[in-house]
């Protein structure tokens, strides 16, 4: 007990002593107006005007100056009959899941990512479907445009429109307009709108050819209903190809910009103030912003516009060719250095490329002059042509160049011609690769234009992989490997000779076209 008294005693003295220490010091610097021995720090404050030691854009006389032009878009629909969304109207689908013929060649093999999946990629800004979205009745769709003409033109996005009664165009200075719809084209996701005012503030259309990897670039919009937003990234590639099957003759612009709903349609600028794309799409998880964001090139919307004005729809010429990348553990078998070009899959039959001569088979290498380096770069370049228009086309067939002659036709835009009709086995031989093949009988082979001893019909599909393919009884298979087939023995003899090989590449054709199919050998 005394020990604890004692430690309790020394404890208090020691808080006593402390207290004492901190008013001594306390009362010395009352003595001294608060002054400390101790020197200030040496710190250095900022000096106004000061030059910047990095030097990163100024976007602000940029935004001022073209703020103006920019406007917010709130398109409406009523409580009439809902609008026919655009996807089911024309877009083709390249996965295969099209059942109006105008989609991927049914003997076209998978590639890509499936149709299910692509809500989980590209998604426009106010809607999560794949496809051009339709605005419901009674909803409002939230987007941006800019004004092209002092007149009162205004470019938008399509799908910022697609199915609206009612058009509300709000300025810079919160007047509101009714816009009326000149036209629109999905297959670019452009809309031209027009409303009733003069002497308005443009924006300068610029040039997106020259654009380049690293290049700052600019967006306005209203993301979320926050107008005149202002974001800044640079450019991260171009000419990309979309997922959306609707977008294949839009080489997109790939930016960083931060991009999120309600952008939709607005201007993406380069340094001097000039538009080089309207933002479109962008690649994400959730739906929001990822840092890839994608717009369309002006040139493309422009061409849409001119046309909008001129017939109020948009023409584009058509090869009709299905088209993939140069695999490069291909290169030998075509004849390749290097994996460039576009790889013909299948041609539909009577098209402009059937009658040029292009064969299932061929590498496109140069179209009008211009070189093809990947198969995204061709149907920007088909499509800016005008039906009618002779083109000299370079492919590389057995590893040899041939220069063509073709001339395109109008691409379609609605169904095509119906499938062969399906016929009953006549045996059970001729099996293979889950397929049971016979002879066709006179009828049959003028049907699809062949000769005599000139492919073997499909009178049944048995297993999974030739189904999922998009083999079909009536569909006619003309080569196994680079074997030509034209009778069950020459068939027989074609199995074997791949039988070491872990797939086969058959050439097919049907009532539409003629192309590759990959099943495998086991």
């Amino acid at each position: 007990m005394l020990l604890l008294a004692a430690l309790l005693t020394v404890a208090c003295d020691a808080r006593e002593l402390d207290a004492d220490a901190a008013r001594a010091d306390a009362e010395a610097a009352a003595e001294t107006g608060g002054r400390s021995d101790v020197p200030p720090l040496a710190i250095e404050t900022a000096r106004p005007g000061a030059p910047a030691i990095v030097d990163l854009p100024d976007f602000t006389e940029l935004v001022e100056r073209t703020g103006p032009a920019v406007v917010n878009i709130e398109a409406s629909a009523g409580n009439g009959a809902p609008a026919r969304n655009a996807r089911e109207e024309i877009a083709p689908d390249p996965f295969g899941d099209d059942e109006k013929g105008i989609g991927r060649n049914p003997n076209t093999p998978r590639r890509g990512v499936p149709d299910q999946d692509l809500p989980e990629f590209f998604r426009r800004f106010f809607d999560e479907q794949p496809g051009m979205p339709v605005i419901p009745r009674g909803g409002v769709s939230q987007g941006t445009g800019f004004v092209i003409s002092p007149d009162g033109y205004v470019l938008t996005n399509h799908h910022v429109v697609n199915g609206a009664d009612t058009i509300i165009v709000r300025m810079s200075d919160q007047r509101e307009l009714t816009a009326t719809l000149v036209g629109s084209d999905p297959l670019s996701d452009v809309a031209l709108l027009k409303v009733d005012a003069q002497n308005l503030p443009v924006l300068v259309i610029g040039d997106s050819n020259g654009l380049k990897p690293g290049q700052w670039v600019l967006a306005i919009g209203s993301p979320f209903g926050f107008d005149h937003s202002v974001t800044a990234g640079i450019v991260s590639g171009v000419g990309r190809r979309s997922l959306d099957p609707s977008q294949q003759y839009v080489p997109f612009i790939q930016t960083d910009v931060a991009i999120n709903r309600g952008n939709s349609g607005g201007p993406l600028l380069n340094t001097a103030g000039e538009v080089v794309g309207i933002n479109s799409q962008i690649f994400s998880n959730s739906g929001g912003y990822m840092g890839v964001s994608f717009a369309i090139p002006i040139e493309v919307a422009m061409n849409a516009v001119r046309q909008l004005r001129e017939t109020g729809q948009v023409v584009r010429g058509q090869l009709g060719v299905r088209i993939q990348d140069v695999e490069r553990g291909r290169l030998e078998e075509l004849g390749l250095d290097r994996p460039a070009g576009a790889f013909v899959d299948s041609v539909e039959n009577g098209s402009a490329a059937d009658r040029a001569g292009i064969r299932p088979g061929d590498v496109i290498v140069q179209f009008e002059g211009r070189d093809i380096g990947r198969s995204a770069e061709l149907p920007p370049l088909v499509g800016a042509m005008a039906p009618g228009s002779k083109v000299r086309v370079r492919v590389i067939r057995d590893g040899k160049p041939r220069e063509l002659e073709v001339t395109l036709t109008a691409l379609e835009v609605a169904g095509g011609p119906e499938r062969a009709p399906a016929r009953q086995p006549a045996a059970d031989n001729g099996r293979a690769f889950g397929i049971v093949v016979e002879p066709l009988d006179a009828a049959a082979r003028a049907a699809l234009d062949l000769k005599a001893g000139e492919g073997l019909l499909i009178a049944r599909v048995e297993g999974a992989a030739a189904r999922r393919a998009g083999l079909q009884p009536g569909d006619v298979v003309l080569q196994v490997g680079r074997h030509e087939v034209g009778s069950l023995k020459q068939f027989a003899d074609a199995v074997a000779a791949v039988a070491d090989q872990d797939e086969v590449r058959l050439l097919v054709r049907n009532a539409r076209s003629t192309g590759f199919v990959i099943l495998p050998t086991r």
